[in-house]
């Protein structure tokens, strides 16, 4: 955000045609603008810490309104566009989120271009990985489907792990759209970019947010979130996953949350964890922070699984221990509300 001056500017405007004729009296003056009207202050460097409370707040606002309770985030790649079965060609785009296509020696080769020789290493790698990119799309898109209509079969008055995503193209968009297809609203959590990037169309529109700061939209990604799905991606997935994963490991996420790794094949060139444990960069009980799995079928089995395991089975052991003390309790409620309804979603806090 581009900031603006010290929020004084125009405070002194006098009207014109208006002053005292009598020599030594000044012209009347405007009316100063109320400050939260007041776009100088707002935009410049003395209103950052509103402009950062009103990315905790704005999103909180919505999500109480909205009845969500939880989520369930999806990270990976957004460099590939999504494709309507084979029918669509595959094209990377310029940066991470960009609506621009990259240049053509960056693009994957075609068969022609292969078959005749003329496609560069570059290109003939990035073919060969379309193909696999595709398939993450489309199991994103299948796995997000599934936890959807299961998570719609909950009782319970507000949603539960409503599917989450970054906002943008990708393996973002084909997580919005497996949830959207089977139903069920979903979350889309973008970043303002120099290179604009655009919310996919299947974000539930009163779920479509975009923040200015990287960290408030983090604090929201690891926020509501009970599970992580991280399917391939960059710098970007790279950055989220350690973070959330750094959390747990850390025990500053007052939760349990289950962490899917999708891809095992990608992910494991990508990093070598026994190199880490092998020189004591991390304990070996860190691995258990989370699972690798391949399928749509698999995925979905290990998340239902954490989440019935960790929340869904506690929560009704806790609802049965407390229902007594809730009933004597509800007169001084509104009627026909808990005590959980009355005081919003809950929230995942972090320990002090």
């Amino acid at each position: 955000m581009k900031e603006q001056g010290t929020g004084t500017e125009g405070l002194g405007t006098r009207e014109e045609g208006t002053g005292d004729s009598r020599p030594g009296v000044p012209a009347p003056l405007q009316k100063a603008p109320l400050a939260y009207e007041n776009p100088a202050f707002l935009n410049g460097p003395d209103g950052r810490l509103m402009r950062i409370v009103a990315e905790y707040l704005e999103p909180l606002a919505r999500f109480r309104h909205e009845q969500i309770q939880d989520t369930v985030v999806f990270f990976g790649s957004a460099r590939f566009r999504g494709r309507e079965e084979a029918d669509h060609a595959l094209e990377l785009l310029d940066n991470t989120g960009s609506s621009q296509a990259a240049p053509s020696y960056e693009q994957p080769a075609s068969a022609p271009e292969i078959a005749a020789g003329q496609a560069t290493d570059l290109q003939r790698k990035r073919a060969v990985a379309a193909v696999e990119m595709a398939r993450y799309y489309e199991d994103a898109r299948r796995l997000s489907g599934m936890l959807t209509t299961w998570a719609k079969k909950i009782p319970s008055k507000r949603h539960r792990f409503v599917v989450t995503s970054g906002g943008g193209p990708g393996i973002m968009e084909a997580a919005n759209r497996g949830a959207w297809e089977a139903g069920g609203k979903t979350i889309g959590l973008n970043i303002r970019l120099p290179f604009e990037q655009a919310p996919n169309p299947y974000i539930t529109p009163s779920l479509n947010f975009e923040f200015h700061y990287f960290f408030m939209r983090k604090l929201w990604f690891a926020y509501l979130s009970k599970a992580l799905v991280v399917f391939p991606g960059g710098f970007g997935t790279l950055d989220e996953m350690f973070e959330i994963l750094t959390l747990a490991q850390t025990q500053k996420l007052a939760k349990k949350i289950t962490v899917v790794i999708y891809g095992s094949d990608y992910w494991k060139k990508v990093f070598n964890l026994d190199v880490l444990v092998g020189t004591g960069a991390i304990s070996p009980k860190d691995i258990d922070l989370f699972q690798f799995t391949d399928t749509p079928e698999q995925a979905f089995e290990l998340l239902r699984d954490g989440l019935t395991q960790n929340y869904l089975v506690a929560e009704a052991a806790a609802g049965k221990e407390s229902g007594n003390e809730a009933t004597r309790h509800g007169e001084d409620m509104m009627a026909g509300s808990t005590l959980e309804d009355f005081l919003g979603p809950e929230m995942a806090k972090t320990l002090k």
